[in-house]
């Protein structure tokens, strides 16, 4: 029953296996008898997905971010929170960052990220996007919009 499927989780389906009895053959009276099993990803399995594919302008950023550990900042990469999981975030700062590809500038793509970027002011986090292409040609620009946007080290820093 789906109805008891938590909100924050994707749900797929995935037919069962034949039930094996000696030898791997199927038990008897059970040939056929196959239903979809229901399989939930949690959010942290999807941000793990997402953590092997990142873009370009993502890997950049993130090696950059995580030089930012010796100041005394910590990001994490495709981090879940709450129902969504944002490309970077400062935890301790409460700072998110979300590196956006073309697809964003699509009504529809606009629309869902102003409705995830007024859930995560909601929960009290600072929210800056950059398109790729500023990633790509402006990356010391993206740094300080992002070292101003951070408190001062040992403030919030972690």
């Amino acid at each position: 029953n789906l109805s008891k499927v938590p909100s924050k989780t994707c749900v797929i389906k995935l037919r069962n296996d034949p039930p094996c009895g000696e030898g791997g053959r199927p038990q008897a009276g059970r040939v056929g008898d196959f239903q979809p099993t229901t399989v939930l990803v949690m959010p942290n399995a999807n941000a793990r997905a997402l953590r092997k594919s990142m873009t370009r302008q993502e890997v950049r950023l993130w090696q950059q971010l995580r030089a930012l550990k010796a100041r005394g900042y910590h990001f994490r990469r495709q981090a879940p929170i709450g129902p969504y999981i944002v490309d970077f975030a400062c935890l301790g700062a409460r700072l998110v960052i979300e590196a956006d590809g073309g697809q964003h500038n699509m009504m529809v793509e606009a629309g869902k990220d102003a409705r995830r970027d007024a859930f995560l002011r909601g929960e009290g986090f600072v929210v800056l996007r950059f398109w790729n292409s500023e990633i790509d040609s402006n990356l010391d620009g993206v740094l300080q919009t992002i070292l101003a946007a951070l408190p001062p080290r040992g403030v919030g820093a972690g």
